[in-house]
């Protein structure tokens, strides 16, 4: 049967009245999840899964599907209008979206999120229909030195683009390495750095990190710092898109989309380094780079939240043809397949045909739903804008604190987070970025392990990195990134 006709066969599954419902409550409560900072997809669907367990395994897929990419469109509203991130792939839209939020155009930050978002989603959900067995079977065949230098890549870019001090970046880069190495060594086993605290064992977690160094070190800085807040401060003149913002935007979703969803099949890839790379592609190539930082550059904003959305759909291409999940959240579908008996791998799409295409139809349908449930609350969120200061920050730190200490139920992990919450406000007051010690603590681990892994297949020499071609390709790009940017400010420096 051809493609056509399994995925109109999808269309007309997950196009019941039933299934519908699901995707939409789905995508309802992901909105939700990633509006609420400290509460992600992963933690919403696990809490979910035993609920589910009598469910159609049809429309218990779908609606986790819908939970897990409507987060991914939440979470930009909360980062655009409070610089606190609900997911670790909203890093940076914090950074411009914030920005913009501050001078009067939240509205146009939170359009294009949305928009770029659908875009993103979209093409993504095409490339999953049209080459998902083709795609996987490249990207399976990266092995452990090219993991490790396209992570050594993002570590180039995350400590020369964020910030005004390449110095500052490696700072902060260095301190999230060395939260990353907490916990147990994951090819030893030995406790590393841990100071005999037995919640340490299982590492710092990321969520927490993220919530500490953003949201309470927010709230903490506003209430410190910040003293009253004018309020036409963020006085915000409309909830729509100029058509400059227009044109501005939609190269960047259409490059956005191009950098995540390769880095969306890769196994261990996750949306955390194509949403960087997006951001320094834009702040090369902008024409407004002096908005970057300053006033906010809408392009700062569409293409990350772009790569965002585009790598969260395509990791979807390694979870059915592969079986691989590479994030949190797809681990836990992976779990949600596995309480139905399904296994997912190559075989899925002719074992159980039905239920794969139509997931895949509801990406398409949640995507149109997700659109005509943001587009229209933009102006109720920006709203949030006109609450009293005390109130909001009041908010935020009752939602962070909820949402941590739901993960564990720990008292530890709150006395962590107001500990990493001063770290950030430390770092907020010396002018160091704190986005690149999530990075660090996110993709240290898995670097390490990579190297290892890599150095092994070479049998303890170094020289395996100059052995694949692919590994050769990635430290020429790594090369370029160090060097170009400093030749072309030397010679801009004599002209």
């Amino acid at each position: 049967m051809d493609l056509w006709n399994l995925l109109m066969q999808g269309f007309a599954t997950a196009g019941t009245p039933v299934n519908l419902l699901w995707a939409l409550l789905g995508c309802t409560i992901g909105t939700a999840v990633g509006v609420l900072p400290g509460i992600g997809p992963s933690t919403a669907v696990a809490m979910l899964l035993p609920i589910t367990l009598k469910v159609d395994p049809t429309a218990s897929m779908i609606f986790f599907a819908g939970i897990y990419y409507g987060a991914m469109y939440g979470g930009s509203t909360t980062s655009i209008l409070m610089n606190t991130p609900g997911e670790a792939g909203s890093l940076i839209t914090a950074m411009e979206g914030n920005k913009m939020a501050r001078n009067g155009r939240a509205g146009a930050a939170l359009a294009t999120a949305a928009i770029g978002s659908f875009v993103a989603g979209t093409i993504a959900t095409v490339v999953v229909t049209l080459f998902a067995p083709l795609v996987a079977t490249h990207a399976v065949k990266l092995g452990p030195p090219e993991y490790f230098l396209l992570m050594v890549l993002a570590f180039c870019t995350v400590s020369s683009v964020l910030g005004q001090s390449t110095l500052r970046g490696l700072t902060a880069l260095g301190v999230g390495l060395a939260m990353g190495l907490v916990g147990l060594d994951q090819i030893s086993g030995q406790a590393r750095y841990t100071m005999g605290v037995p919640e340490l064992m299982d590492g710092l977690e990321v969520v927490l990190i993220a919530v500490g160094l953003f949201a309470v070190a927010e709230a903490l800085h506003a209430v410190l710092y910040e003293g009253r807040v004018v309020e036409t401060q963020n006085a915000m003149s409309r909830v729509h898109m100029t058509a400059a913002e227009w044109r501005r935007s939609w190269p960047a979703w259409l490059r956005g989309t191009a950098i995540g969803i390769p880095f969306g099949t890769i196994p261990a890839g996750g949306s955390e380094i194509p949403t960087f790379l997006s951001y320094a592609t834009e702040k090369k190539l902008s024409k407004h780079q002096a908005e970057f930082g300053k006033g906010g550059a809408i392009e700062g904003v569409a293409g990350p939240e772009a790569a965002n959305n585009a790598a969260i759909t395509a990791t979807l291409i390694p979870l059915l043809t592969l079986g691989i999940p590479t994030s949190n959240t797809t681990a836990v579908l992976l779990g949600a397949f596995q309480n139905y008996g399904i296994n997912p791998g190559p075989q899925l799409f002719d074992s159980n045909a039905a239920l794969v295409w139509a997931l895949i139809a509801s990406l398409y349908i949640g995507n149109v739903m997700l659109l005509i449930l943001n587009l229209p609350l933009v102006g109720l969120w920006v709203k949030l804008l006109k609450l009293p200061k005390a109130y909001l920050y009041a908010g935020i730190l009752i939602f962070a604190t909820v949402g941590v200490y739901g993960m564990r139920q720990s008292a530890f992990d709150l006395v962590l987070l107001y500990g990493i919450g001063l770290l950030g406000l430390v770092m907020r007051r010396f002018d160091f970025p704190t986005a690149p010690v999530v990075v660090g603590m996110i993709l240290g681990p898995l670097a390490e392990a990579q190297m290892r892994n890599a150095v092994a297949i070479g049998e303890g020499h170094w020289g395996i990195f100059l052995q694949r071609p692919g590994s050769v390709a990635l430290l020429a790009v790594i090369a370029a990134v160090l060097v170009l940017p400093r030749v072309m400010a030397w010679r801009r420096a004599r002209s």
